[in-house]
This record gives C-alpha cells, sequence and structure tokens, in this order.
C-alpha cells in the first residue's frame, strides 16, 4: 500500500546525542571529556533552533515515494537520506566553517534571510491550504520505473539542500560564539543526528499503513484493532500534523528575524513580544511559550504575507 504525502512532526533537539562523562581520569581526560560535553549541549541547542526547519525537511519527504512500489519506498528514502547527508557534510558544512572564519558579521543576515524564506513558506502553504488551487500535474508517463525513481530523488536532494542549508544555518548561529573545532564538532553531529531522526520518522511514516494491514490480518482482538487504527487514523493524523508544522516554520521564521533586528537596534517587534510574555507570566510557563511562540508566529504571517504579496501578487498584476 502506498501511503499518501504529509507531515510528521519530529521532536525538537537530537535526543540521540549522548554526552560523555569522565571519572577517575587525569586532567588531561577530564578536559577532553568537558570539551566534548559542551560540544554535545552546543549540538542540542543548536538542534532545538532548528526545529522548525526540521520539521519542513521531513514533511517534504514523503511525497517523493507516492506512486511507486512498496517495495522501493525505504530504498528511496535510503537514497535521498544519503544525498542529504552529502549536502551537510561535504557542501554545506566547509562553507558554515569557512563563513563563521572569515567573514561571521554575514551568519546574522543569513539566519535573518532564512528566517525569512521561512515566514514565505509558511505563508504561502497557508494560502494554499485555506484557497482552493488547481495543482499542475507533471507528465512523466513515458519515463521507465527506473527513470522515473531517479528523476524523484534528485527532486528531492535538490529541495533538502535549501532546508538544510537553513538548519545548517541556524545551527551555526547558536555556535556561534564557540571555538571553530567545537563549531566543527557540533554541525556535524546536528547534520548526522537530524539526517538519522528525519529520514527514520519518514521511513516509519511511509510504512505505517503498511504495518497498520500486516496486524489488522495476521493479529487478533486488540492488536488487529490497532492495525485497524493506524490504516484508518493516518490520513487525519497527518493532517493535523501538517499544520503543526505550518506554525513551526511561522514560529522559527518569525522568531528568528525578531531576534535579527534586535542586534541591528530596531526593537519594536522584541519589546511587543517580550511585553506579551510579561502579560503571560502569571498564568505561568506554558502561558509565556504560548505568548512568545503566537506572538513570533503572527509575525512570521505578517512577514510571509509581505513576501508572498511582493513574489507573486505585483508579477501577476504587471503581466
Amino acid at each position: 500500500m502506498i501511503v499518501a504525502s504529509g507531515l510528521f512532526a519530529l521532536l525538537d533537539d537530537v535526543a540521540a546525542i549522548a554526552k560523555v562523562a569522565a571519572a577517575s581520569v587525569d586532567d588531561v581526560g577530564t578536559m577532553a571529556a568537558a570539551s566534548l560535553d559542551d560540544t554535545a549541549a552546543a549540538a542540542v541547542k543548536a538542534s532545538a533552533k532548528a526545529a522548525g526547519v526540521v520539521v519542513d525537511d521531513a514533511a517534504v519527504t514523503p511525497r517523493y515515494v507516492v506512486g511507486f512500489a512498496a517495495d522501493r519506498e525505504i530504498p528511496i528514502v535510503a537514497k535521498i537520506a544519503r544525498g542529504s547527508l552529502k549536502n551537510k557534510l561535504v557542501f554545506l558544512l566547509p562553507g558554515a566553517l569557512a563563513l563563521s572564519y572569515f567573514l561571521p558579521i554575514a551568519i546574522t543576515p543569513l539566519l535573518m534571510a532564512g528566517g525569512a524564506f521561512l515566514c514565505f513558506e509558511g505563508a504561502e502553504k497557508l494560502w494554499e491550504k485555506l484557497t482552493p488551487h488547481d495543482e499542475d500535474a507533471s507528465d512523466d508517463g513515458a519515463a521507465s520505473p527506473a527513470e522515473r525513481e531517479n528523476n524523484m530523488v534528485s527532486g528531492a536532494i535538490r529541495t533538502d539542500l535549501i532546508l538544510s542549508a537553513e538548519i545548517m544555518a541556524i545551527a551555526l548561529g547558536t555556535v556561534e560564539n564557540e571555538p571553530i573545532g567545537e563549531q566543527a564538532a557540533a554541525l556535524v553531529a546536528v547534520a548526522l543526528g537530524i539526517t538519522a531522526m528525519v529520514y527514520g520518522a519518514v521511513g516509519l511514516i511511509v510504512k505505517a499503513d503498511d504495518f497498520g494491514v500486516y496486524l489488522a490480518r495476521r493479529g487478533k482482538g486488540l492488536i488487529a484493532a490497532i492495525g485497524r487504527g493506524l490504516v484508518t487514523g493516518m490520513p487525519p493524523f497527518l493532517s493535523l500534523l501538517a499544520w503543526v508544522g505550518l506554525a513551526a516554520m511561522l514560529w522559527v521564521g518569525g522568531h528568528i528575524v525578531i531576534d535579527g533586528l534586535h542586534k541591528f537596534g530596531i526593537s519594536l517587534p522584541h519589546d511587543w513580544l517580550h511585553a506579551a510574555m510579561h502579560v503571560a507570566e502569571p498564568a505561568g510557563g506554558a502561558a509565556v511559550w504560548a505568548a512568545e511562540a503566537g506572538g513570533s508566529a503572527l509575525f512570521g504571517i505578517v512577514l510571509g504575507a509581505l513576501i508572498v504579496a511582493v513574489l507573486h501578487a505585483i508579477p501577476r498584476k504587471a503581466h
């Protein structure tokens, strides 16, 4: 069975990154352990900040296996995962480190550009969800299955390059004040951890309904009911997660731009956001978080809508 495309909301950090602890060792060993511990902490922090992009990265991939035989789904995901890792480690990591070493002043504007892109992407997707539109169907009926697969994989890897660049830029901005060696180690950890999580999750998505069918046919009682629940529950579950992923893009993108503006002396959005968080303080930490996330997302919607208008509405009127 083929799974319909949809979004999957990932955890907002790389939980698999373990911290190294050393006990009863000499001073050199203790220093090494502390350095590794700092690198792991930096990697987790960087991964958490890149959460919104990770959600989007995971959201894009499942649609690339739609229309292929079930036995080709996991191999296709594996090919895309290898391409994603190559994007991050071979192309983006050296570029990020060179930027950090030779032109660190460009990191904040680069982050703001990535945040603005997230806002644009989120606003455009929101517009598409709220308004009916015709989707262009691609005509690849003449291509062989192998050619179609290669074309899909190539397209997925190109899309991943953009999303991975956003992830690495956000991660770099989180560890930009660390020594260059720790920056490199943290970015490698982020690249490995996020790639494993994204494409591991995608693999589970594309096989969830097959597993549900297996349980429904082979199991009895509760096991069969769980299988039927997986088959019938995945479409609405993925639809809900689509909205969660959309909100995450707008929230993270808006927050990045607000922080960047504050660093350049434009503090009004930052002040409004913190005023809202202050008002929410009596209601507890969850309310403060909701005020921060909601305010950032609202800013992201406004900014994204302006970019959408400039890139789409104005050119259409000109023609």
